[in-house]
């Protein structure tokens, strides 16, 4: 399908990345990951021209259905559904690594007891998952290990559900707001490019908390909404809850940016729709890069690009 130019150049903005110095934060996680084939597309519907978002898919712990020991329980009882959650009690800090074919998802998790979901963003096949006891310095043991068989129920069930990193539900403010949004959507299209001008407009860089953040930050979409400020964890999640939330699957990604190094976090999302062109390169139908923080900067388009200079090493 192709668009007249003035919508194309609304487009763009949404679309394409500027560069823009200062993201800020680090994540632990020490291994690249898979990009999953689309041979599947989530069902959404459409009537009367206008975009109708499919019922809201979520994820829970379910304790009575956990294995347990060691103060770990462990929920794998939603693998098909693209997600696994965990609980631990300890005098020590934690660690869940979630193992396959060589790529390793480690992640903080409480030891008190909260709860925690991750996504299994490797696709299909087996898993092995081990929660971790530090034990001296920067030396874990492990407290509790399971294996299991991950068929899921399409490709997009990871990208389309709540998990630690993209944190909301039903009665979140930002989903409210994105349903507002929503209203006047004719396509998912239209539904990402209001989502984006909306936090473009609403949330700002916050350079201090960028300076300041620590390993383990996790963003909440909701406080972000509050503030109106936030680093480009919080962009990202933000983003991902809204379209999630209405239907639309959404990635967030860490990784690098040249020509400075720059480690950063940013979205992919993806629509049914056949392809659009822009002013200056035409967008395949599938994952389309869309970098909020950058974008919300208002860089020059001196540095805008194609896609190129993005480094992926990590997708929840």
């Amino acid at each position: 399908m192709v668009v007249d130019l003035a919508r194309g150049r609304r487009l763009l903005a949404a679309l394409l990345a500027v560069f823009l110095a200062g993201c800020g934060g680090s994540q632990s996680n020490s291994a690249s990951t898979t990009e999953l084939t689309e041979s599947a597309v989530p069902t959404a519907a459409y009537a009367a021209g206008s975009y109708q978002a499919p019922e809201m898919l979520l994820s829970e712990f379910h304790e009575e259905l956990c294995s347990e020991s060691n103060g770990v329980k462990l929920d794998l009882s939603a693998v098909e559904q693209g997600y696994i959650a965990v609980s631990a009690v300890s005098d020590h800090r934690l660690k869940l690594q979630v193992l396959k074919d060589g790529e390793t998802y480690t992640y903080d998790i409480a030891s008190d007891g909260t709860p925690s979901i991750f996504p299994l963003q490797c696709g299909n096949g087996s898993y092995h998952i081990r929660v971790m006891e530090n034990v001296v310095d920067s030396k874990y043991a492990q407290l509790y290990a399971e294996d299991c068989q991950v068929t899921l129920l399409d490709v997009f069930q990871p990208y389309l559900r709540p998990s630690d990193y993209v944190n909301y539900s039903p009665e979140s403010a930002c989903v409210a707001r994105a349903a507002q949004l929503d209203a006047g959507a004719d396509t998912a299209l239209d539904v990402v490019k209001a989502v984006y001008d909306y936090i473009v407009g609403s949330v700002t860089y916050d350079q201090a908390k960028a300076a300041s953040v620590k390993s383990g930050y996790m963003p909440d979409p909701d406080e972000t909404l509050r503030t109106g400020t936030g680093i480009c964890f919080d962009y990202a999640s933000l983003a991902a809850a809204m379209l999630r939330s209405q239907g639309i699957p959404a990635k967030v990604i860490f990784g690098y940016v040249s020509p400075n190094g720059l480690y950063h976090a940013w979205n992919m999302f993806y629509t049914e729709e056949t392809g659009w062109v822009t002013v200056s390169y035409e967008v395949s139908a599938g994952w389309t890069r869309l970098d909020l923080t950058f974008s919300a900067g208002g860089a020059s388009d001196t540095f805008v690009g194609d896609g190129e200079n993005y480094s992926e090493l990590y997708q929840y």
